[in-house]
């Protein structure tokens, strides 16, 4: 029964990051949300400034120490191992969702674009979005929100990590998802101070982050990776990443 419980507890969990995930996408489209990022009694901009910030500040320090190797192997004597990756996915949804309800919006006018513009940058921002969908799918789309593990977990099937590869998108850049993110965030034409807040603030998230992945994956992978990351941009397509892999201890 308690396999049960626990596939359960996953397929709420993937859910809850599904719905959470298109509501972001309203959130950002401009009027296609209930509460948007522009939307709602407006503050003082200190105020909204701080308050921004803090959600920003709460959503990246819970979506990164979650996700640290260290935390995984102290959090796992307190949660089952199957159950793991379905409790991170849904702590994220929560602070996600924590933070579009408690935005508060800066509506002062940083660009405003009209013509050609407006159908190109919703186009590009549609693209963004597609292109962080994809590339969950070009890795391990149900192991990535931690349905994988729980089915196993159900069907007592020995679970085993993702094998390593390189998919077509991964050959381009090596966070395709995140490059997706970034540009999602930043096609609109329609940027006030309250969305270049948002933009700005998760890219620098996203930037910092991707510090602390490489070097998991570098002490994962070791001179697979180390090779990989020396023939494939991080985030720019068709750049070449010129700097020297470190040694990597095993």
């Amino acid at each position: 029964m308690y396999r049960v419980i626990g596939f359960v507890y996953g397929a709420i969990c993937y859910t809850a990051f599904l719905l959470v995930f298109l509501y972001l996408i309203a959130f950002l489209s401009g009027g296609l949300a209930p509460k948007g990022v522009d939307s709602g009694p407006s503050n003082s901009y200190l105020l909204g400034f701080a308050v921004d910030f803090a959600l920003i500040l709460l959503f990246g320090m819970q979506h990164s120490i979650m996700s640290r190797p260290w935390f995984k192997r102290v959090w796992t004597k307190i949660v089952p191992k199957p159950l793991e990756r379905s409790t991170y996915v849904l702590a994220s949804s929560v602070s996600l969702g924590l933070l579009m309800w408690a935005w508060q919006p800066i509506p002062l006018s940083i660009w405003s674009l009209e013509g050609i513009w407006t159908p190109m940058l919703w186009s590009l921002a549609a693209f963004g979005w597609g292109l962080v969908l994809a590339s969950t799918f070009a890795i391990n789309h149900f192991h990535l929100f931690g349905l994988q593990q729980v089915f196993e977990f159900l069907k007592k099937i020995q679970p085993r990590s993702p094998a390593y590869k390189e998919s077509w998108m991964y050959k381009l850049v090596r966070h395709p998802l995140m490059l997706g993110f970034i540009i999602a965030f930043w096609a609109t034409p329609d940027m006030s101070l309250g969305r270049l807040i948002f933009a700005g603030g998760m890219t620098f998230y996203i930037l910092m982050a991707l510090q602390f992945e490489e070097r998991d994956l570098l002490a994962e992978h070791g001179q697979t990776y180390a090779n990989y990351r020396d023939r494939v941009p991080m985030l720019v397509p068709f750049t070449k990443h010129q700097h020297r892999s470190p040694e990597v201890s095993r």
